[in-house]
């Protein structure tokens, strides 16, 4: 059935006035507790029923042969919340962090492809630009069934006012001073012929300087970093080396405290560091437990970090943007050790970056948007979003969320898992291997910046597993590898080879093997496009419960986008959920809320039973009087001489029963 474009929620609970949409809403869940030995369910049939009263284990009422080690008691919960939604949709603007790479470079001419409505032929036939591959502008949500018994899909984007993605506006940041166009042809992800047409559109736009520092990103970068912010760490040093004199003072003082232990540090050597007059500092350092990295004198500020709030301030004023959301969607960094009194608070990270100690770029863009009241989103596997910067967000009331693009191989294992221990089976080897050819697989072969992506690839199947004690002790989990190699003969197609191997009953294994070709940008950069349309919408949604009047906003740390990362961020103490389609029910569901709509459970319970009631009227055909398989009319021969529908049945009248 085709989606319909528009609609309005009928219910005395639902209020669609000219600024706003009010709905109230009765969220409805359960509350679990342990009682050793005992099992209570407060809601349930009479007592002796299945969800009788409190009983032993073995009583009626608690079902026979039931061994647990420790039983639980089942409370139904239920609140009351109004939700407020406003309908103005903003001007919005998106600055990419790497806005010249293979991503950014994709996603701009994506919008600019749709916005002016581009066509170009291919060796398959003409392609028309489209947003395939995006959640809000691809996808569709189940309003319920129609007079027929059909179901009714609306778009994503037709659930609650949304920024149009033609009407987005790009600005970034990259170490790279290629224009748009021309990293658009270095990407090589577009077919020539639309690359053609963009050329003219793509040309003007270039990218501002922005943050390197070498020891973050593979070595292998150096060559594109030929667009810096002035003032950078490294050139400080390089064209003032003499200023770390005066820092000596200071590393006595401060460098004790902040420094991490030598080993997990790339580091200069004393001999490296001299130069004429830093007998003194290199005296010092010897004496020093830890290794320096070369530091800058401290100054009042870090010019890179008020560089990057600058440009966001210009771009909002010269834009006319009501609101801008920072996305870096760089190279990979290595992971940054989180170290108190360096980066564990957002006083300690403000600090130390003023005073010009070791942070990495990605931290000073997520410090930057933060100040500047723009949410920030990591694209990428590490740790930009260090204890510091999480309490920075909350200080300031601002989202953050990542981390890193959840796009090809690990999207579909998120699904393939959650099938497999779904089913029953006991999943007990994961093996990916994948290789591609793109810039993000030349900085992926260094290895610190492997690892970075290694733990965000590998904890993707964690919930999954904890899910199921039947099948797993605590503890227990598959075996899981992940092997990244750079091939640059592939390019931007990247090749995933997957195996799972999984324990059947009676001793029996099942093995899954999987050859997926991803087109790496093309399917980022619609999950990038989701990021910033659905940010943007949960800065305009506020409730309040009957329990606490006062209004509020969603957690600063935007766990609602985990559908979109690979390794997502929660609040502290919140419950981290991989499984692919409970992340994109928490999204569906959430929206629905927002409109006064109960969530999408799949029960059909109309369709389910012999007699259903006023409330559950069954719709569309009277059934017959005799068990018959439901028709759905006659089906052509295919072009294959099959025929059947789509399940593969027949499409014959059942025998009519003899009198």
């Amino acid at each position: 059935m085709e989606a319909a474009a528009q609609f309005f929620v009928e219910s005395p609970d639902v209020v669609y006035g000219p600024e706003a949409i009010e709905a109230q809403y009765e969220y409805r869940t359960t509350r679990v507790s342990r009682e050793g030995g005992v099992l209570k369910v407060d809601q349930g049939a009479e007592e002796g029923g299945v969800l009788g009263r409190a009983g032993r284990l073995g009583e009626k009422g608690t079902g026979p042969g039931i061994h647990c080690a420790a039983c639980l008691q089942v409370h139904p919960t239920s609140t009351r919340f109004t939700f407020r939604t406003a309908r103005q949709v903003p001007r919005l603007g998106v600055m990419l962090v790497g806005w010249g790479g293979n991503n950014g470079s994709t996603l701009t001419a994506a919008v600019l492809a749709n916005r002016l409505r581009l066509s170009w032929p291919t060796r398959s036939g003409r392609k028309e630009a489209n947003y395939y591959g995006s959640l809000t502008q691809a996808g569709t949500v189940s309003l319920g069934l129609d007079a027929e018994g059909q179901e009714v899909f609306v778009p994503f984007s037709a659930v609650l006012p949304m920024v149009a993605p033609n009407d987005l506006v790009f600005d970034g940041w990259d170490i790279s001073s290629l224009n748009l166009a021309e990293a658009m042809r270095r990407a090589k992800v577009l077919d020539w012929g639309l690359q053609e047409q963009l050329w003219p559109h793509m040309e003007a736009l270039r990218p501002r300087p922005s943050v390197y520092i070498p020891e973050f990103i593979a070595a292998n970068q150096s060559a594109r970093a030929d667009n810096l912010i002035p003032g950078s760490r490294a050139q400080q040093v390089l064209s003032h080396p003499a200023s770390l004199a005066s820092c000596h003072l200071f590393f006595a003082t401060w460098f004790p405290l902040f420094a991490p232990p030598r080993e997990s540090r790339p580091h200069l050597t004393p001999g490296e560091l001299s130069s004429p007059g830093l007998c003194e500092s290199e005296s010092m350092y010897n004496q020093l437990p830890y290794t320096l990295s070369i530091l800058p004198t401290p100054s009042p500020s870090n010019p890179q970090l008020e560089q990057i709030r600058r440009d966001i301030r210009d771009f909002r004023s010269s834009a006319g943007l009501d609101k801008v959301i920072v996305l870096w969607t760089a190279n990979t960094e290595r992971f940054c050790e989180v170290i108190p009194g360096l980066n564990d608070t957002a006083e300690n990270l403000l600090r130390t970056i003023e005073l010009g100690l070791e942070v990495s770029p990605s931290t000073l863009f997520a410090v930057a948007s933060i100040l500047e009241g723009c949410a920030f989103l990591n694209g990428s596997p590490q740790n930009t979003l260090v204890p510091g910067a999480l309490e920075l967000a909350w200080q300031h009331r601002v989202f953050v969320g990542g981390d890193d693009f959840k796009s090809g191989q690990t999207k579909v294992k998120s699904v393939l898992v959650d099938f497999l221990i779904g089913s029953g089976l006991k999943t007990m080897s994961i093996v990916s291997y994948n290789h591609l050819g793109n810039n993000d697989g030349e900085n992926l072969s260094a290895p610190l910046q492997f690892r970075s992506k290694e733990v965000s690839k590998s904890n993707v199947v964690d919930d999954m597993v904890q899910s199921n004690p039947v099948l797993y002790t605590p503890g227990e989990e598959p075996d899981h590898c992940v092997v990244i190699k750079y091939v640059p003969y592939v390019g931007d197609s990247k090749r995933a080879l997957d195996e799972y191997t999984s324990e059947l009953m009676l001793g029996g294994t099942n093995t899954l093997v999987l050859h997926n070709t991803c087109e790496d940008s093309l399917l980022a950069a619609p999950i990038m496009l989701d990021l910033a349309l659905l940010t943007e919408l949960c800065q305009r949604v506020s409730f309040c419960t009957d329990m606490d009047p006062e209004p509020q906003t969603f957690h600063p740390v935007l766990s609602l986008l985990s559908f979109l990362f690979k390794a997502p961020l929660v609040p502290p103490g919140s419950p981290v959920v991989n499984a692919l389609f409970r992340q994109r029910s928490c999204i569906e569901n959430i929206l629905r809320a927002c409109v006064g709509l109960p969530p999408q459970n799949h029960m059909l319970l109309e369709h389910k039973m012999e007699r259903p009631g006023p409330s559950l009227k069954r719709v569309g055909p009277v059934a017959a009087t005799y068990p018959m398989l439901n028709k759905k009319g006659p089906v052509p021969a295919a072009t294959n001489g099959c025929t059947g529908d789509a399940n593969g049945h027949l499409q014959e009248e059942p025998p009519m029963p003899t009198t």
